[in-house]
């Protein structure tokens, strides 16, 4: 299986859409759309998370939900000052290191204004001072917009969202880098996997994708996800920090590449049992995998699915990326295809009535 120019096409527009937690609406859209190819029903709750269901062909198959979050990290407008100048914080965990001199877009009912984050530069600063040493936060950055006060209050309101400007970029072999692969290429690849199930002829139970929203503050669409769809087994597609770049401490974080294929969760968030199958199916189908080992609750939408209404056997299957939460974050896109092709081979196989206790 390798990537269609179509199902590029598909990924590079939920990257480019813009949608911090709280504000999914423009890649809620675009998964919609999508789905509506293939599901048997699509609906959307009202958190705003996008549900496509693919019935199953059994009455005792076991019904799968994949869920991969729509939202991702960004800015908010807190404030315009007599001059024009817009303060902003974060919405999700973001790094202020990263921001001085980047572009950014502020999502107004008028459509994105551009701006630049301003800073006192380098020749105004004491090289001796905190100022110089240290990361500049939020209460001392700005967005400049060009505008006087009047017309930044007519284009920009409080709680306007703010994203990146960043194109989808590809890099050399098959690594591409774009904003917001945390966590677009999981509601991809949970979108992909039901394709491919149904042009497979379907699995035994219902399979239910879930484009799950304001998973980066706090994992609140899965809660809700969870509790409305009530699967037997939960699958939360993520991106998965890689450690293949200098300066990282594998021996604290790990010995994670891009290009070895996904991520397999192990731990306490994590079914045995799935997590059996899905190395099983790995080592059946020849398809690489890098085995993460989480000792505690995962902070990701496995982590809800798991309690949901009597409990969920859950798996968190992610796909390796480099600089996560910043302007341009870097995967391999044979990663993304063996993701795909891992997950659906598992669904396929998953037998009627199969008992998912753990001993």
């Amino acid at each position: 299986m390798t990537i269609g120019e179509h199902d590029l096409a598909f990924l590079v527009a939920l990257t480019q859409a813009p949608s911090p937690s709280g504000y999914e609406q423009p890649a809620a859209q675009l998964l919609r759309e999508r789905l509506a190819l293939s599901a048997n029903t699509v609906k959307t709750d009202v958190l705003g998370s996008v549900h496509g269901i693919l019935c199953g062909t059994h009455p005792e198959g076991v019904s799968v939900l994949l869920a991969g979050h729509i939202d991702q990290v960004g800015y908010i407008v807190t404030h315009i000052d007599d001059e024009g100048f817009i303060a902003f914080t974060e919405i999700g965990g973001l790094d202020p290191g990263v921001l001085p001199g980047t572009e950014l877009d502020i999502h107004t009912t008028r459509g994105p204004v551009r701006g630049v984050v301003g800073r006192n530069p380098i020749h105004g600063l004491d090289p001796h001072s905190d100022e110089y040493l240290k990361v500049t936060p939020y209460h001392k950055l700005f967005i400049d917009v060009g505008f006087g006060v009047v017309q930044a209050k007519e284009r920009i309101a409080i709680g306007d969202p703010i994203t990146f400007v960043s194109k989808f970029t590809v890099l050399g072999g098959s690594r591409v880098a774009a904003q917001a692969f945390d966590n677009k290429v999981g509601a991809w690849v949970a979108v992909r996997v039901l394709e491919e199930v149904k042009a497979a002829g379907g699995a035994a139970g219902d399979v239910i994708v879930a484009g799950t929203v304001q998973e980066e503050i706090g994992l609140r669409g899965a809660v809700a996800s969870g509790y409305s769809q009530n699967p037997q087994i939960a699958i939360a597609f993520e991106t998965g920090v890689a450690t293949d770049y200098p300066s990282v401490d594998k021996r604290r974080f790990g010995d994670f590449s891009l290009g070895k294929g996904p991520h397999i969760a192990r731990g306490a968030n994590i079914s045995p049992v799935l997590f059996k199958l899905l190395v099983a199916t790995a080592a059946k189908e020849q398809i690489p995998y890098q085995v993460r080992a989480i000792p505690c609750a995962t902070p990701t939408d496995a982590n809800t699915l798991q309690l949901t209404k009597g409990g969920k056997a859950t798996a968190l299957i992610s796909v390796p990326t480099r600089y996560m939460h910043t302007p341009f974050e870097v995967l391999d896109l044979d990663d993304v295809e063996k993701t795909v092709r891992l997950v659906t081979r598992f669904i396929l196989s998953l037998e009627p009535g199969l008992d998912l206790t753990p001993w």
